[in-house]
């Protein structure tokens, strides 16, 4: 499980009149991934993964999300923090940095983004350029209750006088990502981190994020969209997952990608929501399955 030391360039690019950051990992020899975070989290969640596959010859673009990390804070919250908002980014994103076709990993909130793209409904030129999707841990239908445990914390992120402090919270409210070693939780915790006007730490993102669940109560129920994807589908699904349903994951099979026989699931047994991409085991089934979708 031993990696080289990370190779990438720290980039900004103007999508939809907000500026986004995302870091840029290795050379397009075999292709292009767009490896997108989770709803409260950065793109440097990524950086284990994209190490590996910028290894294994490809180009991975992992980009923060309006209001999180380094990108820009939305003016119009309850507006922009959408799925349709996060996909149109999606699609200016790839016309930016000119990529015609790519494959598509997303965590949670990233994999509804990616499940939008793909579909083409929400951005019809992104329908033929998505070839591939890995949802870790993502459905078309989340459990609610899931949802009103996210709201707890995502909408109200606590300060604390110190970033050993901060990094305890993850620990603790990030437990379901599995297994990280101290070195991976002290990064997860300095990557995710602004410092407040009164000194203390908090979360790097915008709290009126969470509007999303309010202003569109429905964003994350996209079976219309599930159902009108073509491409292939890796659905990587923590076992303790309380986010996506085994009753869902038994209509995932039945319906879009399932039906036509393009939807692969892999139980990640001892995480729940979500399974951090930190580990060899993950690297290889998701690199796998984009030389598969690759025809390699």
């Amino acid at each position: 499980m031993t990696q080289a030391a990370p190779l990438f360039t720290s980039q900004y690019i103007d999508c939809a009149g907000v500026q986004l950051h995302y870091t840029d990992w290795g050379k397009a020899e075999r292709g292009t991934v767009i490896a997108w975070h989770g709803l409260a989290r950065t793109g440097r969640d990524m950086d284990e993964l994209a190490t590996h596959l910028s290894q294994q010859g490809y180009r991975v673009i992992c980009p923060d999300t309006v209001g999180r990390g380094l990108s820009q804070w939305s003016r119009a919250p309850e507006q922009e923090y959408c799925l349709a908002f996060y996909a149109r980014l999606a699609r200016e994103l790839m016309d930016g940095l000119q990529l015609r076709a790519v494959h598509w990993v997303g965590t949670s909130m990233g994999g509804a983004i990616g499940t939008l793209c793909a579909a083409g409904l929400a951005e019809p030129s992104l329908k033929h350029r998505i070839l591939s999707l890995v949802l870790n841990d993502n459905a078309p239908e989340l459990a609610q209750a899931a949802i009103e445990r996210i709201k707890t914390y995502a909408g109200q992120p606590p300060a604390f006088d110190t970033l050993t402090e901060l990094e305890a919270f993850f620990r603790q409210v990030y437990k379901p990502f599995g297994w990280l070693s101290d070195a991976q939780w002290r990064r997860l915790a300095e990557t995710s981190m602004r410092r407040l006007p009164d000194g203390r730490v908090t979360p790097h993102y915008d709290p009126a994020m969470a509007l999303q669940f309010t202003a569109h109560p429905n964003d994350y129920l996209i079976w219309e969209h599930y159902d009108a994807m073509t491409q292939p589908v890796l659905l990587l699904r923590g076992t303790e997952s309380d986010l996506v349903l085994p009753e869902t994951v038994k209509d995932m099979r039945h319906r879009g990608p399932g039906a036509r026989g393009q939807l692969k699931v892999i139980e990640v047994h001892g995480c729940g929501h979500a399974p951090a991409l930190n580990v060899l085991q993950q690297w290889e089934w998701v690199a796998d399955f984009i030389q598969a979708a690759s025809g390699g």
